[in-house]
């Protein structure tokens, strides 16, 4: 049975409401545009583009927050913690592809998901990718981190935390 996903939007019994939020232009074209739903992307640069931008965004907690922030081990700590917890996701990344999965769900904001994610060959490669890109993303915020420039800004955050 399919289910016209353009005309559901006023169907509540559905569970796909058209909002002034999901249902706007702009809305549409931000998600549409991000690479998980970005047509004719490969499974594996979906991975890199998504585990770069955890990577990147993943590093500076670890980093300035973490408990070695005061000392000469902090921003080295903070790349092999996020390395730890990017490594992490991806086997859970590839235990959920292992166990199978079906074809995504298309949505009023999606209407065309790509189906590359859809078999476990496209999870293992976005797998691999998202591991890439994301100590890939770490390495580049550890070294964005330790310029001159930034150094200063982040001693200064460090001690803020501090007690």
């Amino acid at each position: 049975m399919s289910i016209d996903v353009v005309n559901c939007g006023n169907d509540p019994q559905v569970g796909n409401l058209s909002t002034p939020v999901n249902g706007s232009a702009f809305t549409k074209a931000f998600i549409n545009a991000l690479p998980a739903y970005r047509q004719g992307l490969s499974a594996n640069r979906r991975g890199l583009e998504i585990g770069m931008a955890h990577g990147y965004l993943l590093y500076g907690p670890f980093a300035v927050l973490g408990p070695l922030r005061l000392t000469d081990y902090g921003p080295t700590a903070g790349l092999l913690a996020t390395i730890g917890l990017v490594s992490i996701l991806t086997i859970c990344l590839s235990i959920y592809g292992a166990v199978g999965v079906s074809k995504p769900t298309e949505t009023l904001t999606t209407p065309n998901v790509p189906m590359d994610l859809a078999t476990k060959e496209g999870w293992s490669e976005f797998a691999g990718g998202f591991l890439l890109g994301a100590c890939g993303g770490a390495f580049f915020a550890f070294f964005l981190c330790e310029t001159p420039h930034l150094k200063p800004l982040i001693d200064v955050a460090s001690g803020v935390w501090s007690s």
